[in-house]
């Protein structure tokens, strides 16, 4: 299937994952070349809930809400409810524009009596008695819209019971004001991955003592003596080894249950992977959870895309790319001080600080990806010769890759 896809998340006040909103668009579409009769055809369907349903919700949403957009032609033909996704798990998005007549009243409420919420894109023109707002759940409010300011002040003055969902938050300022509003509203943007650009954060001992084995385990040779003393201070680290060992993705018949085994079984090109991925989650244990999860997806999805971008053997160099590409997040220092307390190759830091390379190339495609820029990825894609189903596998591959990576390292 030709089409882009991603599930972008959406926070809570306390900057917990609440839900996931989907965002796609076929391929063929993306970069124009559809006929009259394609774009009629895709009118009716939507290619986004069609790979939801092939491959299940875990892979973009967990086991969180699912908002996904509905236009007047799919509502009429009776999508999703024709579809095998659960209707406790999706909310429907439906154009604030859309037409109120008989037929969509009778659909929306048929959506209603089968357990679907429902969602408007914006404030509709006519709020008092029209006969859709009381089957309204949600109301999404676009905080870059030149219209913001006036549909914010309705939506509080007279849609008071509405829950609110803010859209394109594009820093931490704006996401404060919003909350010190609107305690009750999920957000959602690019203010929850901005890097830092100043000002530098004290480290404790437990990301120390992180960062010390993810230098260790990224030089060129390392001795499983001082690993394994280094993982020892980490209760977190042994018991995540220790899982890892045993789990059914290793195979070993008989269960082990010493540091030192675990390591030497698993060799320094797997203890390494292990330790990254391990270690990640630890360094961002007091930042958003999604951040930890953008990052692994990020990582394998990089790794994933290296033979679309004919970048066939820097599989490692990118995955490593896509992961330290938050550790100025995580860290809460500007990158180039971040790098510092990490022994990486002088290649994957060169592209995260300078921003430039066939590494950078791949790692801006995915951050277009990542924000729903369609338009940007088709031009990118293009420029280098990459085709749509290679990126929609990876992406796929990736987002099952960190689900099942869950089982591992969870806590």
């Amino acid at each position: 299937m030709k089409v882009f896809i991603v599930g972008v998340p959406l926070f809570d006040k306390d900057m917990a994952v609440q839900a996931y909103r989907l965002c796609d668009r076929s391929g063929d579409r993306a970069i124009g070349i559809q006929n009259d009769f394609r774009r009629m055809s895709e009118a009716f369907i939507s290619p986004g809930l069609d790979l939801v349903e092939q491959i299940g919700l875990e892979p973009f949403a967990g086991d969180k809400l699912l908002f996904a957009d509905l236009n007047m032609y799919q509502l009429l033909v009776g999508r999703p409810s024709n579809i095998d996704i659960h209707p406790s798990k999706l909310i429907c998005v439906l154009p604030g524009d859309i037409p109120v007549n008989d037929r969509i009243i009778d659909r929306c409420g048929g959506l209603k009596e089968k357990g679907y919420r429902l969602a408007l894109e914006g404030i509709p023109e006519v709020i008092n008695d029209n006969p859709i707002i009381p089957m309204i759940d949600y109301l999404i409010l676009d905080y870059l819209s030149p219209s913001f300011t006036s549909a914010h002040f309705n939506a509080r003055t007279f849609l008071p019971k509405l829950n609110l969902v803010f859209s394109n938050i594009p820093d931490d300022e704006s996401f404060e004001r919003l909350v010190a509003r609107n305690l009750t509203a999920l957000f959602t943007g690019g203010f929850y991955s901005k890097p830092i650009t100043e000002g530098l954060a004290e480290l404790s001992p437990v990301k120390i003592n992180a960062l010390q084995l993810l230098s260790l385990v990224h030089s060129e040779d390392f001795e499983f003596d001082e690993m394994v003393e280094i993982i020892e201070r980490d209760p977190y680290l042994t018991i995540s080894l220790l899982r890892f060992i045993n789990s059914a993705a290793i195979g070993l018949s008989r269960k082990v249950d010493s540091l030192m085994s675990a390591v030497t079984i698993l060799g320094q090109r797997e203890i390494r992977r292990w330790a990254t991925v391990a270690i990640s989650v630890s360094l961002a244990e007091d930042r958003p959870g999604e951040i930890t999860k953008l990052a692994l997806i990020r990582a394998k999805f990089a790794e994933c895309l290296a033979p679309a971008f004919g970048l066939s053997g820097d599989e490692q160099s990118l995955f490593l790319t896509g992961l330290f590409s938050l550790i100025d997040v995580i860290l809460q220092l500007p990158m180039e001080e971040a790098l510092k307390e990490v022994a990486l190759e002088d290649k994957v830091k060169s592209t995260l600080i300078k921003k430039q390379g066939n590494l950078y190339t791949v790692l801006d495609f995915i951050y277009a990806y990542e924000r729903a820029d369609w338009d940007q990825c088709s031009i990118m894609m293009i420029q280098n010769g990459v085709e749509f189903e290679a990126v929609n596998q990876a992406y796929v591959d990736a987002a099952f890759w960190y689900h099942n990576l869950l089982d591992i390292i969870d806590r």
